[in-house]
């Protein structure tokens, strides 16, 4: 993710959704009505549960990994094998690029292609092993990321989201999710 700041900016030159701007299309759309919220974007990343984890290696190699995860708090929290690259390079760098992609048209994209919209943020990681103080009973409330007999040994990992969300097609239209510059938001995580 680029921390360049201008993430927000259409290919115009204008700001996208959540930045002030509305939508170019010219016609008027209930779901496009109102900037986007931060707390819009949190009650969709509550509601999935799958996202892509990007990290790197000790060598600098880029990685990325699916992951389920659950919201506690305002933290994801996404448990792991002990001894898998998620745990060991993520836990190195504590530094963490996610993407949460978010279904969007219902029973239309059975026979349509319609992206996922997307929600795409940075923070910080923590890798809590299984013996520290607390793991076990966030892993209990995590109840079904992890079947019963790995309870015990998985370690979590505990993300926390800073600066901005940045998203695509997150409180828009389908319509409106052709146009970049209207499907575009950004909006702080706080």
């Amino acid at each position: 993710m680029s921390q360049s700041g201008d993430e927000g900016m259409s290919e115009g030159g204008g700001l996208g959704r959540g930045s002030g701007a509305r939508g170019s299309s010219g016609v008027e759309d209930p779901a496009d009505g109102a900037p986007l919220t931060g707390e819009q974007v949190w009650h969709e990343v509550v509601k999935a549960s799958f996202a892509v984890l990007g990290y790197v290696t000790p060598t600098g190699e880029p990685r990325s990994s699916g992951v389920v995860y659950k919201v506690l708090g305002r933290r994801l929290y996404v448990a792991v094998a002990p001894d898998s690259w998620k745990a060991k390079h993520i836990a190195r760098s504590g530094r963490i690029a996610v993407v949460v992609p978010v279904r969007r048209g219902g029973i239309l994209s059975l026979v349509l292609p319609i992206p996922p919209a997307t929600i795409n943020f940075h923070g910080a990681a923590v890798v809590h092993q299984p013996d520290e103080h607390d793991t076990a009973s966030l892993l209990q409330q995590l109840g079904s990321l992890l079947p019963p007999e790995r309870r015990t040994s998985a370690v979590l990992i505990d993300i926390v989201p800073e600066g901005a969300f940045l998203t695509y097609g997150i409180g828009v239209s389908l319509r409106n999710m052709r146009n970049p510059a209207a499907a575009r938001g950004r909006v702080p995580v706080a």
